[in-house]
């Protein structure tokens, strides 16, 4: 799946984001490509919900979501 999140900026919140998204499912394998605000999560069992949902307790802001070709 991949998401669009807001308030990324630096290394740091990339860890962040990964970290709140491990913490729900530890499978999960996570990239962020900051200059597109993108969150691209494969691999794991983590609902879009449940994703969303970390991210925003981690501080960030769920713009929307990206189809994957």
């Amino acid at each position: 799946m991949r998401l669009i999140v807001d308030n990324m900026s630096c290394e740091h919140c990339v860890k962040t984001v990964t970290k709140a998204i491990n913490r729900v499912d530890p499978t999960a394998t996570v990239t962020v490509n900051l200059s597109t605000h993108e969150v691209d999560i494969e691999k794991g069992s983590i609902s879009q919900q449940d994703a969303i949902a970390a991210i925003e307790a981690a501080g960030f802001q769920y713009m929307g979501t990206k189809s994957v070709e």
